[in-house]
């Protein structure tokens, strides 16, 4: 029983089954330009209705608006190092444009559009704000307690890296199919 439920599990699912593909497309586009639209709205309402260093209590004490501008990576890791990250991003940005084309999942679209639209809306923080081409700082507003400031952008890539991570575990390939364990073959006997 427990090998027919294996093989039944690495199955790969009909494409009778499978959301069709301009649906994941359009899932994953919307998601994208959703989170890069979100992300590039709130920095702009916050760089034009805040001063650098101004905090301001919206749940006190759980959330606060703290705007900062931010060099490094998260918890200002790296911030002698800025051009890194607008390479890295761009790079990232650039592999999941090259996945875009297997994908076969809804969850999948949903994980990888707020993960690009992440990674360009940080990006485009790096890119064309102060003080240079490609070592732009970050924008950053959201505080929590004892937690780093970051912004919609990180929200997006943090949720699409749970959701990714949760797709991994639940054995969920990229391409939709359900992934299982494989049967083991039985070592000889000398």
């Amino acid at each position: 029983m427990t090998d027919e439920l294996a093989a039944d599990a690495a199955r790969p699912v009909p494409p009778s089954h499978r959301p069709r593909r301009a649906v994941l497309l359009s899932l994953f586009a919307g998601f994208a330009v959703f989170a890069y639209v979100l992300d590039q709205l709130t920095k702009l309402w916050v760089t034009s209705s805040m001063v650098e260093g101004e905090r301001i209590p919206v749940l006190p004490p759980l959330l606060h608006w703290y705007f900062i501008r931010n060099s490094g990576a998260a918890f200002s890791i790296g911030e002698n190092v800025t051009w890194v990250f607008s390479i890295i991003m761009a790079a990232v940005a650039i592999a999941i444009l090259f996945q875009v084309r297997r994908l076969g999942s809804a969850w999948w679209s949903l994980a990888l559009g707020l993960l690009l639209g992440g990674a360009l809306g940080n990006l485009t923080d790096r890119l064309f704000r102060e003080p240079s081409f490609g070592m732009g700082h970050v924008v950053d507003f959201i505080q929590l307690p004892n937690f780093a400031i970051f912004n919609i952008a990180d929200s997006a890539v943090v949720s699409a890296v749970a959701i990714i991570c949760i797709l991994t575990i639940r054995g969920i390939a990229l391409d939709g199919t359900r992934l299982g364990n494989a049967p083991q073959e039985k070592p000889a006997h000398d």
